[in-house]
């Protein structure tokens, strides 16, 4: 069954917790042991709380990935220890459902978490993040947190709330994030092809303007 490389669709499969920490000059490689870290094949690429890394080794129900420098600057896995909780996704193959939404795994920033609360059986979140990336964040949104694909609302200009089903709560990292922590976050891909196709239009546009 065919896979479609470095795409993903951010429902969680399962978890799996950081072994080991190796940090090799501006690198961190880590070994995680999961419940499908065997059915895995080196050079495959998995998703790793909203971060797509290539497996390089396998040793039973153990897999071996590394976080480059660029990596590591936008994301939270400079923070990774034994014992870190990671979500973790396959590929999505050719004839899957797309659940969430399409997700390429390229984390483009952190948030922290502002606020948590229990709401009668679900829960809500509060996160900030950078301004720069104000119009990548709308209202009933698509919004990747950890490789989770959730629902933005109550956006703001730097905040914007989530809410959390039991399920999710129970079966991701989500559950182990507090005040003051820090997540990855990739934002919708389209709405990134759009506002770099409008930015490029508005150049030409002044350009002209300008001749």
């Amino acid at each position: 069954m065919s896979y479609l490389g470095n795409m993903f669709t951010g429902i969680v499969e399962t978890t799996g917790v950081v072994k080991e920490v190796i940090t090799n000059a501006s690198n961190r490689s880590f070994w995680i042991e999961s419940p499908i870290s065997s059915q895995c094949k080196v050079d495959q690429s998995v998703n790793h709380s909203g971060v797509c890394l290539t497996i390089e080794e396998i040793s039973q129900n153990r897999h071996y990935i590394t976080a480059i420098d660029e990596t590591l600057k936008k994301t939270n896995l400079d923070g990774w220890e034994a014992g870190t909780l990671v979500n973790l996704e396959r590929c999505l193959r050719l004839n899957d459902r797309v659940d969430g939404h399409l997700v390429q795994g390229h984390a483009d920033a952190t948030g922290i978490c502002l606020e948590r609360k229990e709401k009668k059986g679900s829960y809500e979140f509060v996160f900030g993040f950078p301004k720069k990336f104000a119009s990548q964040v709308i209202e009933k949104g698509s919004i990747c947190l950890n490789g989770i694909s959730l629902t933005a609302f109550n956006v703001k200009r730097k905040t914007f709330s989530t809410a959390i089903i039991p399920y999710t709560f129970d079966h991701t990292n989500i559950n182990q994030v507090r005040e003051g922590d820090h997540i990855n976050l990739e934002f919708d891909m389209i709405g990134k092809y759009l506002i770099r196709r409008l930015s490029l239009s508005e150049g030409l546009l002044r350009r002209k303007r300008n001749n």
